[in-house]
């Protein structure tokens, strides 16, 4: 367009961090990239297959054909001012976007898609993408001219939640799209992950049809044990054993390949050698099949060459529009009576029930799935995640958020492929479900995470700040699973216990106060105790308005008449509204005594709410119902945003950080497994105090002295009375570094004498104002990790608190409630609150000013490391001594930011 702009002649680097693997809205996958001058031929055979309709609304007229001018201009860009991106699925070329800058800060675009994958959402994807690379090359606004007649694009457009003109003139509709994000703009992306990542899930658990890949007559083989196992669960669709030589497998008939299976095929499980896995894949995908399984191993666990095959399985599923669950694992499995899948290495699978299980350890998924069975306590679907190349954890939740048959989550973990996505999505659904999570130490070999760098309490800090109940091991993951499924929230923490034996009361008390539970005094009902008393017991006590829930012990010295003790309590409890634990005879799980049956008794049948869990000891039932209080009480508050803040200057903030860092371009070649640019830059100090300042908060000033008399004159020009300290921004972390209250010259230079014989004549000293006093100091700071985004830290600034690594963590940004939670996380919080003859301090200033931090640490990602060193807590504010900032050019975009893609 003639706008008077020219544009710049630019080098051309191919950005390789643009490209992504994506899901589509119907749950398939796509890959999207920049164009290439390579990529001519393919354009010509994509607009080959484009219909006259395609054709006239992106051209605004009939055009048979590309001339060899237009597609040299349209696949030669300088990724700067003419960008292009495509949409790719196996080798073909399915859509176009493109944006050219006609002007200061403004670029028009267009986009293609073939007719084939039209209302798929391929070009809702394309254009947040191709919005991301516009405002990194400065543009902040895309125009669109679009005939009146072509209604999909304008709804695009519109939906995208950009802030959006239009303008009709000469029989064509301008429409304008502002690309500074926005609330809504953030919510529909989020929305349209949410529903792909769900239905690319969904296809899988719910297939229409499944191949065995590698079914052999071989007993006992891999192969043969899914065929048998999906047989044997009676699965509603048509299974298709395929091995390249036998006629039948276990009496069905097989086909020597996918490609000769008369039907569709929705699902392979594939058991053949790591070898000749990638083969399958390429069979799979021109079958038309939507999901694999690949139970094989030979993988990631290897070694370096197991680990290539498995990068280049992912990559090539994901590119032929394929989700992939393994390799390495035990298999999915659907208990629904429409579905009935047990495509697994495991014959025993749990009844029908509302628990969703990710596991991603196969070597473990059998015992978990026999010990969920033996419970009694029900699944709705499990996946066995393995090696995690593809679907994880993240992919689950956004199903299990989906599916009303779904109320309870429980998920063991061995790492995390995008952890500030996962903190994200489990924060959103544990307000609606409950998520229960065991995570294990460090990352093993074979998953595609690097090892997390925060330490595991700061991990159980975040998962915290998430809701998430995170449990220690197996058996509570499914002590608390079974509580959630079966019983409704606790109010409180106010617990009545009805016992028939002294020494089981006693323990169950002690074991709710070290848990932090409020017990009353046990009823002891006596070893004689039968059904009539303690349904009236029960019944007295869930009456009582200072009980939130109740734990029965019920084991008798001699036999009872456990069916009508087990009865009566159901009865009892079923309209109490509050949580009923039981120990019943050293039953464990879901015994059928205390279960509400949905049908006839069976393993096909699924207890019902209302059924009571039974616990091998009171310990046991207390410790999993402190767990679900805990949540509960998260629950019980609703989720607030960040709140507003006054005094804050992040256009400042940003001038600050970009005239400090190196004015380098990042490469944009060699992108990292998360999409990112090839290596962070170094680290480059920046004036704390400034950076501060643009966030509403001041540093206490202080001068670096290197002589006495300087620090007398230091002293007299900020005010007696003075501290003289090491300048050392480490030494608040070493006793003896601190002289407190100095009144005048000479004890100015008795210190100084002091600190010059302790450390030797060179050292740096400074001088500061003496804070008031009575104050606590506190430690406060923010580190940009690679894994989960940057996080706040906080604790007491005592030397004992630092040696015991009392601290507590929250992802930034803080609400005021993560400030008030963070503040009382440490063990020394009680100090705070007047505690231990401490006069209590200006909390309300600190959460501000952990609020405040949060904000600036999610604002600039390039703050790779923020020490506030120390933090006085007075009784009337707080008084930053200390700051010292660590700016970092980022690697690359924070693995939940910009727009969706596969991780």
């Amino acid at each position: 367009m003639k706008c008077g702009f020219t544009l710049d002649t630019v080098e051309a680097h191919y950005p390789a961090h643009w490209e992504a693997d994506v899901v589509l809205a119907d749950g398939g996958t796509a890959h999207v990239r920049p164009i290439k001058p390579a990529d001519a031929d393919r354009l010509r055979s994509f607009y080959s297959r484009l219909s006259d309709e395609s054709i006239y609304f992106r051209f605004f007229g009939p055009r048979p054909r590309l001339s060899d001018r237009e597609v040299e201009r349209f696949t030669n860009v300088d990724y700067v001012n003419r960008v292009a991106l495509i949409a790719t699925i196996g080798a073909e070329m399915v859509a176009v976007i493109r944006y050219d800058r006609t002007g200061p800060g403004e670029a028009e675009i267009a986009f293609l898609v073939e007719d084939a994958h039209q209302g798929r959402g391929v070009a809702s994807v394309l254009l947040e993408h191709l919005a991301a690379t516009a405002r990194e090359n400065g543009i902040e606004r895309f125009v669109a001219d679009v005939l009146p007649a072509n209604m999909r694009m304008m709804g695009l457009l519109r939906q995208a939640g950009y802030t959006a003109q239009s303008q009709f003139e000469d029989g064509v509709v301008r429409m304008t799209l502002d690309l500074t994000p926005t609330e809504t703009s953030t919510e529909v992306t989020l929305a349209r992950e949410h529903r792909a990542e769900s239905r690319s899930i969904g296809r899988l658990l719910a297939p229409g049809s499944v191949a065995v890949i590698g079914a052999s007559r071989e007993p006992g083989g891999v192969g043969q044990t899914v065929l048998r196992n999906l047989l044997a669960a009676d699965f509603t669709g048509p299974v298709y054993p395929v091995h390249r030589e036998v006629r039948a497998v276990a009496g069905v008939r097989a086909y020597p390949s996918v490609g000769a299976i008369d039907g569709d095929v929705d699902l392979a499980v594939v058991a053949v050698p790591a070898s000749g896995v990638i083969d399958v894949v390429k069979e799979c995908a021109e079958k038309g099949v939507h999901g694999l399984v690949v139970v094989s191993s030979g993988f990631g666990e290897t070694g370096p060459e197991g680990k290539a095959r498995q990068d280049e399985l992912a990559r090539l599923a994901r590119s032929y529009g394929l989700r992939v669950v393994g390799p390495n694992c035990l298999g999915i499995a659907n208990t629904d009576p429409a579905v009935q899948l047990n495509a697994t290495l495991a014959a025993t699978l749990p009844c029908r029930g509302k628990v969703g299980f990710f596991s991603q350890s196969g070597a473990l998924g059998t015992a978990l799935l026999q010990r969920v069975a033996q419970r009694g306590m029900g699944i709705s679907t499990f996946v066995s995640a393995g090696n995690r190349a593809d679907v994880s954890g993240n992919d689950l939740l956004q199903y299990w958020e989906e599916d009303d048959s779904t109320e309870v989550i429980l998920l063991y973990l061995e790492s995390l492929g995008n952890p500030r996505k996962f903190t994200r999505l489990a924060r959103r659904i544990a307000r609606s479900k409950p998520v229960v999570v065991v995570k294990s130490g460090g990352t093993p070999s074979g998953h595609s995470a690097e090892e997390l760098r925060l330490p595991d309490s700061a991990i159980s800090s975040l998962f915290e700040q998430a809701g998430l109940i995170r449990v220690d091991d197996l058996i509570q993951l499914f002590d608390v699973g079974q509580l959630l499924a079966y019983q409704p929230l606790p109010a409180g923490p106010r617990v009545a216990l009805v016992t028939n034996s002294d020494a089981l009361g006693l323990l169950a008390a002690d074991a709710c106060l070290a848990a932090g539970l409020d017990p009353r005094s046990p009823v002891n009902l006596g070893a004689a105790a039968g059904a009539s008393e303690f349904g009236a017991a029960l019944a007295g006590e869930l009456a009582s308005p200072d009980v939130d829930a109740a734990v029965v012990i019920y084991m008798p010295p001699i036999p009872g008449d456990t069916d009508a003790v087990a009865a009566e309590l159901l009865q009892v409890s079923k309209d109490s509204g509050k949580p009923v634990l039981a120990t019943f005879q050293g039953h464990l799980g879901m015994h059928q005594a205390l279960r509400v049956e949905t049908g006839p008794p069976g393993c096909g049948t699924a207890p019902a709410r209302g059924s009571i869990p039974s616990y091998a000891a009171p310990e046991e039932a207390v410790r999993a119902l402190a767990h679900v209080v805990r949540y509960a009480k998260w629950f019980a508050h609703p989720a607030v945003p960040p709140p507003e803040l006054d005094g804050i200057d992040t256009v400042r903030a940003k001038a600050l950080v970009r005239t400090a860092l190196p004015a380098t371009v990042p490469a944009r070649t060699g992108a990292s497994e998360e999409g990112a640019f090839a290596q962070p830059g170094p680290p480059v100090e920046v004036d704390a105090a400034e950076l501060l300042s643009c966030y509403g908060l001041t540093v206490w000033p202080a001068e670096v002295v290197r002589s006495p008399d300087e620090a007398v004159r230091a002293a007299e020009r900020l005010g007696w009375p003075v501290v003289l300290k090491v300048a050392d921004p480490g030494a608040s972390r070493r006793a003896g570094t601190v002289r407190l209250g100095l009144t005048g010259p000479e004890m100015v230079r008795h210190a100084y004498a002091e600190f010059a014989d302790q450390l030797g004549e060179r050292v740096e000293l400074a001088v500061q104002r003496m804070a008031p006093q009575p104050a606590v100091p506190t430690v406060v700071g923010v580190v940009e990790d690679p894994a989960f985004g940057p996080f706040v830290s906080f604790g007491l600034g005592e030397v004992t608190a630092r040696l015991l690594l009392d601290q507590g963590f929250r992802l930034a940004p803080l609400t005021s409630e993560d400030a008030a939670a963070l503040v009382r996380s440490v063990r020394a919080a009680p100090l705070l609150f007047g505690e231990y003859g401490y006069p209590p301090v200006a909390v309300a200033a600190l959460e501000d000013l952990l609020v405040r931090v949060g904000r600036l640490a999610h604002d600039l990602p390039e703050v790779a490391r923020l020490d506030l060193d120390q933090v006085l807590v007075g009784e009337s504010g707080v008084i930053v001594l200390g700051a010292r900032a660590t700016l970092r050019t980022p690697a690359g975009p924070r693995l939940d930011g910009g727009p969706r893609r596969l991780s």
